[in-house]
């Protein structure tokens, strides 16, 4: 060991405290494995310090004779025992980590509040030389007055033990405790925190969530389940609303197709009929946009079979029309139409029905004529690196051919009846003059044309590879050096 260390053991002894200190504060969070080989490293060093010069911590602290050697020796060798329970905790939370992840962060405090009583109750017994059986039993005394006086904060504790045994629930799990539902953000010694769909904080005491009655959406991790309840009147008749409503379902692509949606009956009263679609989504995130797109897509296809959901702001005998009026007036495109407008066109409008599986419209052709959806699901198809691959489903009041009627270009997807279909068709040249002579109408249809193609065509060309920037380290492994 070098002199200067032999001359000046207690000032290396405290350079290597402060060392740690900075180490521990310097060094990144992301290098916890560095982090825990400096301390091992310095850990080592303090330690053959103290016992190259004789301060030993399994004994009292040497210089009897000169008080203030005395005192520091004493306080390095507390010191020495203090630094071997916190590099022990450190490194079993590193072990812990590997196996259990954050969840056991509060099964590791508990272990570390442990080690550092047996290292505070040795120093009392080697270096200070104290009675430890009589502060045992004061501190078990102690221990029992403080225990009763804590009892809500030591249930808490022990439940929080429980739940991180167990693992109803882990870090980033969405979840619902006695119907407060959100991510858990942390689960510390008394409390899982939640984040709400609010973005606000819900605390919970682990003695309550160890009670409730947890729901964890998260589990299993690749589905999440969610419903949509829809009310119709109770003269629908049940089958007709039900078929509307798989159709819905069909038209929802974000639904996992396994497990497969349903449409469930619920409850009748004389108010109305509750219907509920269920169904699951791969991501949790998904389920508010699914359960507006499905709500959405439920509504459009109970209008075309002629079911409206209740409001009792509607009227209940809403005027009589045929199948081709109602359809314009659901579209986006034609709403703008004058009534008497709507009456013409849909006198020049023909029905036309489509089987499952039945081509629509194929790729490439230049349609001559625009099909608007009146029920059914439509798949739209589109080719990549040689595949087909669905890329969107469309429903009632959506249009078809655009591209040939505006600017007889070729259609990019095959269009073709994922369920059984009807679709109105207008004619070219029919509906040309009417495009140049409502410019409302034209420019609403190429704003629709434009998002398609800009769509198809981010769909189906390749992303750009990123080249992958490697360091000289990386250099080196690769040339196998």
């Amino acid at each position: 060991m070098p002199s200067f260390i032999t001359d000046h053991p207690m000032f290396c002894a405290m350079v290597l405290i402060l060392i740690d200190i900075a180490v521990w504060r310097l060094i990144s969070a992301d290098l916890a494995n560095w982090k825990l080989a400096a301390r091992l490293v310095i850990f080592a060093v303090f330690s053959a310090v103290l016992f190259n010069d004789g301060m030993n911590p399994m004994q009292a602290a040497p210089y009897v004779g000169n008080t203030a050697l005395h005192l520091a020796a004493t306080a390095l060798q507390i010191g020495w025992w203090l630094f071997a329970a916190r590099t022990l905790t450190v490194l079993l939370g590193t072990l812990m980590m590997q196996r259990v992840g954050h969840t056991g962060r509060l099964l590791q405090d508990i272990v570390g509040a442990m080690i550092f009583l047996v290292a505070i109750i040795a120093a009392m017994a080697y270096v200070l030389d104290l009675p430890v059986k009589g502060v045992l039993a004061t501190s078990g005394a102690v221990a029992i007055i403080v225990g009763l006086a804590l009892q809500s904060t030591l249930s808490d504790v022990f439940s929080g033990i429980v739940l991180n045994t167990t693992k109803p629930y882990q870090i980033d799990d969405w979840i619902s405790i006695d119907g407060t539902e959100g991510r858990v953000t942390d689960i510390d010694w008394r409390a899982t925190r939640l984040q709400t769909s609010q973005g606000s904080m819900a605390v919970i005491p682990n003695s309550l969530a160890a009670k409730a009655k947890i729901i964890n959406f998260s589990r299993p991790a690749d589905m999440f389940g969610l419903a949509v309840s829809v009310q119709v009147s109770p003269h629908a008749r049940p089958q007709v609303v039900i078929e509307a409503l798989e159709r819905a379902m069909q038209g929802c692509r974000p639904l996992l197709a396994n497990p497969a949606p349903s449409v469930a009956f619920k409850t009748s009263v004389s108010g109305g009929v509750d219907y509920e679609i269920s169904g699951f989504v791969p991501a949790m995130a998904l389920k508010r946009e699914v359960r507006n797109q499905l709500y959405d897509l439920a509504f459009r296809h109970l209008q075309a079979a002629g079911v409206g959901l209740l409001s009792a702001t509607e009227s209940s005998t809403p005027p009589v029309m045929s199948g081709a009026r109602a359809l314009l007036e659901r579209s986006s495109i034609f709403s703008t139409l004058r009534q008497e407008e709507k009456e013409t066109f849909s006198q020049n409008m023909t029905l036309h029905t489509y089987r499952t599986g039945e081509m629509i419209l194929p790729a490439g052709e230049v349609s001559d004529h625009l099909f608007i959806v009146e029920s059914g699901v439509v798949s739209v198809m589109l080719i990549k690196g040689g595949h087909k691959f669905e890329a969107g489903r469309m429903g009632p009041g959506e249009v078809i051919g655009e591209a040939g009627v505006l600017s007889d270009q070729a259609t990019l997807a095959d269009f073709t009846a994922k369920t059984f279909c009807t679709l109105y068709r207008i004619e070219k040249a029919y509906l040309k003059p009417c495009l140049d002579a409502r410019h409302d109408i034209s420019e609403a249809m190429k704003a629709l044309l434009d998002f398609r193609v800009h769509a198809a065509q981010a769909l189906t060309q390749d992303a750009p590879v990123v080249p992958v920037k490697k360091g000289f380290i990386q250099w080196l492994r690769d040339r196998g050096l």
